[in-house]
């Protein structure tokens, strides 16, 4: 089973600002399918709360910050995501939820899968059960 893992991205430095770049698969472990960006949410306000069947994410903070809370076969745990070169691989059946936002910050998700409502798992106790089947 895949595990839950931050990636560097490349991140060219240069006196007139930073550039990071993504060539599919030479950084992200899977082929990108669909791209889609969280961003102005309400103070206090939880995005995701869901894992997935079987799509795979990155997710990068490309500005400002947020906190991305996963559960998996090792528990919960909390990754603070406040670097644009750094991103968050989420493997399929990994419950998560973005948490904490600040002011501007946007979340870049980069998905295995295109968007189908039914490969979404809602239920804590369906994710369980599929959890421990595997």
């Amino acid at each position: 089973m895949k595990k839950v893992q931050l990636i560097s991205l490349p991140k060219i430095e240069d006196a007139r600002g930073n550039l990071t770049f993504l060539q599919s698969s030479d950084q992200v472990p899977f082929e990108i399918k669909r791209v889609f960006w969280t961003y102005d949410v309400p103070g206090g306000q939880i995005r995701g709360g869901h894992a997935y069947r079987t799509n795979e994410e990155v997710i990068i903070a490309l500005s400002g910050s947020f906190d991305i809370v996963v559960e998996d076969e090792s528990g919960l745990k909390t990754y603070t995501m406040n670097r644009s070169y750094i991103g968050l691989c989420v493997p399929a059946l990994t419950w998560r939820h973005l948490e904490n936002f600040s002011t501007n910050s946007i979340a870049l998700t980069l998905a295995s899968t295109v968007y189908d409502a039914d490969d979404y798992v809602r239920n804590v106790q369906e994710f369980n059960e599929l959890k421990n089947e595997g």
